[in-house]
């Protein structure tokens, strides 16, 4: 058996596609290979396990097959190598197998495997699930054989390669993982906290918070792990994850969160010390209805619009916040900081409340799935007494690797933003530390341009930063137009 590097595990994704194109579409592929790739996994995890135990037990079979040792059971006819000697009927084969394995693992595995419809033949004819085993048999994926994230770093490969526009209409962006490194280093989460994404994804997030404490040399797994993510593979892929990074304490519920919030507690909002998300962008149809009568007051600070759910999010996030110490984080489209109307509403009484610690504008085309350029707003229950009452801008747009086909944001340029915003301090052209009071004078808008001045000679700004500096132009001279009528007006009536 080899073992598997990232440019092998690339290959052996493709490799399986290739072998589904034509009877599944692209869009689909993740619904297949994920569950292929974790009963392979789970079945050499369950293997080293075994081997272990016999080493220790010197040879005693019934020892090592004993269901505390293990972490999952893997009932018999159920592991990869009772699968892999049908030769017929294999649909029916494999669908029993993970059944089997469900049913056998009901708090940690049940539905792990996804519905799929392995049973359909004309799909899934049984020489091309054949071909599809013998290639995921080429490696072993037992601990000891792959790196721990190998799901996360598939599930990446696929979105990159064979991302649905489904997805990218729905605004449901990958998340790089520069980006979600530089969220858990602002979090900062620390032993026993309870961690909470309401846009979960594969759960990355929540595993940077574990990397975060690992690295440092404590113990994660005093965290408690919770999410909620609408898709149903996606979930499932988070629950996968989080197992297999030996994360017990965690809940991962499937469903949609605006609309019926999965963690409450006595008709109440649970609240979490750390949150975090990467939501949809600019979410329609994101439940509107709903929310005009909230009965979790999530709608504190206001009704966002139909047409974009930016501003939902942000409000069941700090909904979410535990009131003494919580914390939360956020990426959002640079559109939800100056847009007016309701989001304008919103925020003004979001910065009234002195909640909102930072906001910090990443650089364009970091996000694959999008060219935009995205902001991350940093919110605190409670602010250090140095920064209540001012909101610390950072203007990090020119903080990346600037590539063919997309940019990139290095571990470099992820230090220095955190030491710009751990520090507080102003940075001449990158951060400042701004009073509300100044934040109320420009119409609570939250455009960065308005409070940080680029340097000179700096780079021409790409189209999409252009066009947000566009309409926040426009937008001023709008303000002022009509700041002139009504002093016209006030002038008309001496």
């Amino acid at each position: 058996m080899k073992k598997l590097s990232l440019s092998q595990l690339e290959q052996h994704l493709s490799h399986a596609a290739w072998i589904l194109k034509g009877p599944v579409d692209a869009a689909d592929f993740k619904a297949y290979i994920f569950p292929l790739l974790f009963f392979k996994r789970i079945s050499d995890v369950y293997d080293e396990e075994f081997a272990q135990a016999l080493a220790e037990s010197e040879g005693d079979a019934d020892y090592a097959a004993l269901a505390e040792l293990h972490r999952f059971v893997i009932p018999d006819g159920c592991h990869w190598r009772d699968v892999r000697e049908v030769s017929t009927n294999v649909g029916e084969a494999l669908q029993a197998a993970f059944r089997g394995i469900e049913s056998a693992n009901p708090k940690q595995l049940y539905g792990i495997f996804g519905d799929a419809p392995w049973t359909n033949r004309e799909k899934l004819p049984d020489g091309l699930l054949i071909n599809l085993i013998e290639h995921f048999s080429q490696y072993n994926l037992s601990n000891d054989a792959v790196e721990p994230d190998i799901l996360g770093q598939s599930y990446e490969y696929l979105i990159k390669h064979f991302a649905d526009l489904t997805n990218k209409k729905a605004g449901e962006f990958y998340t790089p993982r520069s980006v979600v490194h530089l969220i858990g280093l602002i979090l900062d989460a620390q032993e026993g906290e309870s961690i909470y994404d309401p846009a979960a994804g594969t759960g990355g997030m929540l595993l940077e918070c574990t990397e975060h404490l690992r690295q440092a040399g404590r113990d994660y797994r005093t965290l408690r792990m919770f999410g909620q993510e609408k898709n149903l593979t996606t979930s499932t892929i988070a629950r996968m994850n989080l197992f297999l990074h030996g994360i017990e304490d965690f809940q991962i519920a499937r469903g949609d969160t605006l609309r019926y919030p999965a963690f409450v507690q006595h008709d109440q909002l649970r609240q979490f010390d750390c949150v975090v998300a990467n939501p949809p962008f600019s979410l329609k149809e994101w439940g509107v209805d709903e929310w005009s009568a909230d009965p979790f007051g999530r709608n504190f600070a206001g009704v966002p619009p139909k047409s974009n759910g930016d501003m939902a999010w942000v409000q069941h996030m700090i909904s979410s916040m535990k009131p003494d110490r919580g914390r939360m984080a956020v990426v959002l489209p640079h559109g939800a900081l100056f847009r007016k109307g309701a989001e304008g509403r919103i925020r003004q009484a979001l910065i009234e409340q002195d909640k909102l610690d930072a906001v910090i504008g990443l650089g364009a085309n970091i996000f694959y799935g999008t060219t935009l350029a995205a902001c991350l707003l940093v919110f605190r229950a409670q602010k250090p007494a140095e920064r209540r009452g001012k909101i610390l801008f950072i203007d990090a747009s020119n903080q990346v690797r600037v590539g063919r086909a997309q940019n990139f944001l290095e571990s470099e340029h992820v230090d220095t933003i955190y030491g710009w915003y751990a520090a507080g301090e102003d940075v001449p052209h990158h951060a400042r530390l701004v009073d509300a009071a100044e934040v109320a004078q420009k119409d609570f808008n939250l455009n960065i341009p308005l409070y940080i001045e680029k340097a000179a000679g700096d780079a021409l700004p790409s189209l999409d930063e252009a066009l947000t500096q566009l309409e926040t132009a426009a937008q001023a001279a709008w303000q002022a137009e009509d700041r002139f009528r009504k002093l016209l007006g006030e002038f008309e009536l001496l």
